[in-house]
């Protein structure tokens, strides 16, 4: 509906252009022959009509014929300056075979003495308006080239991203399911009914996570459920060495974010935080809606001697290309160790709405 509304418009427009350029030349007619007003309009206005068609329908195929990015330039501005002239014979013939009938009935208010200065006066106006017809479609055609080449060049950039969103979401299951495995070997010799536990728990939070990779977001509730399993295997292996402390905000609740975005960070905080901690502590994980922000905190406690408490993983990195890829520089992640503590925070944009299917 919008394409045939821009198109009508656009036909009104070259119309009334056409009119206002016809009764423009007729003035210079009336004032150059010099003949009635009247008389000159109705010759030239119905001749600058026809002209503007044929004109338009001829610079419209002769230019995709010959392309600027695809002919020789002397070649184009040839075959132009052919069209031009043979274009501007055609107007002032047309003239003179319409004022010649105007002429017929022999009433006052028809036709005019067209002479040669008349004649070649509108040779000349006839071959510059096709030159500036040609160059306007050129201009029109390269326009809509550059926004084809820009609309493909942001085709393919977010198919690139997507593909790499993709494949950083790839990653997380088989690195946590890797940590997963090695707990649960760890627990057959020494905690068979806690094995059996996190092996159920570990069910639990894959078919929870397969139930939502149809989705490129989903709310903080359902990542909660999964940090929620997460912290349930590790309990069984920790004990009451593994506490957590949740200051979720009512309004972040229904806001949206990839998805498993935080358990990443609630692992790192467990495996590179309370696992070297010999009386294990709380891990905190705060989720505030600020205005049109969406805040997230996770923070661990680690020990004093530790080097370097983000460890080698995948997590923090995945978690800042998954975000750079989804929000650009709408979103930020910051890690840094605080005393005997390690924090990373996370500002994204506050988005509500139903989960986005890919």
């Amino acid at each position: 509906m919008s394409a045939a509304l821009s198109r009508r418009r656009a036909a009104v427009v070259a119309a009334l252009v056409c009119l206002a350029l016809g009764l423009a030349l007729a003035f210079v007619l009336s004032r150059s022959a010099p003949v009635p007003w009247i008389n000159a309009a109705l010759l030239v206005v119905p001749a600058t009509l026809v002209y503007a068609i044929g004109t338009g329908f001829s610079t419209f195929y002769l230019c995709r014929a010959y392309p600027l990015n695809g002919r020789h330039p002397v070649a184009i501005l040839g075959v132009m300056l052919v069209a031009a002239l043979f274009a501007g014979l055609l107007w002032a013939t047309l003239l003179q075979f319409m004022n010649s009938l105007s002429l017929l009935p022999e009433v006052p208010w028809l036709g005019v003495p067209l002479g040669q200065g008349s004649l070649l006066l509108f040779f000349g106006l006839g071959v510059l308006l096709y030159c500036l017809a040609g160059a306007v479609h050129y201009l029109l055609l390269e326009f809509v080239r550059a926004r084809m080449a820009e609309q493909r060049g942001l085709e393919a950039r977010l198919m690139a991203q997507q593909a790499q969103l993709r494949m950083l979401r790839t990653q997380i299951d088989p690195h946590f399911l890797f940590n997963s495995l090695n707990s649960i070997s760890a627990l057959t010799s020494i905690n068979p009914a806690g094995a059996r536990t996190m092996t159920v728990e570990l069910a639990s939070f894959f078919r929870q996570s397969l139930s939502l990779e149809a989705h490129k977001h989903i709310t903080v509730v359902q990542e909660l459920v999964l940090i929620r399993h997460f912290l349930a295997i590790e309990q069984v292996r920790f004990g009451e060495r593994l506490r957590v402390a949740f200051a979720i905000d009512e309004a972040a609740l229904a806001c949206l974010l990839p998805p498993m975005l935080i358990q990443p960070l609630v692992e790192n905080a467990v495996k590179h935080g309370i696992c070297g901690l010999t009386d294990g502590g709380v891990i905190e994980v705060d989720v505030q809606r600020v205005g049109s922000l969406l805040r997230i905190r996770v923070g661990n406690p680690v020990e004093q001697e530790a080097l370097s408490p983000r460890g080698n993983g995948v997590g923090l990195d995945n978690v800042r290309q998954r975000l750079l890829g989804a929000y650009g520089h709408e979103a930020s992640v910051h890690w840094a160790r605080q005393g005997d503590g390690f924090e990373v925070n996370i500002a994204m944009p506050a988005q509500t709405g139903s989960t986005e299917e890919e």
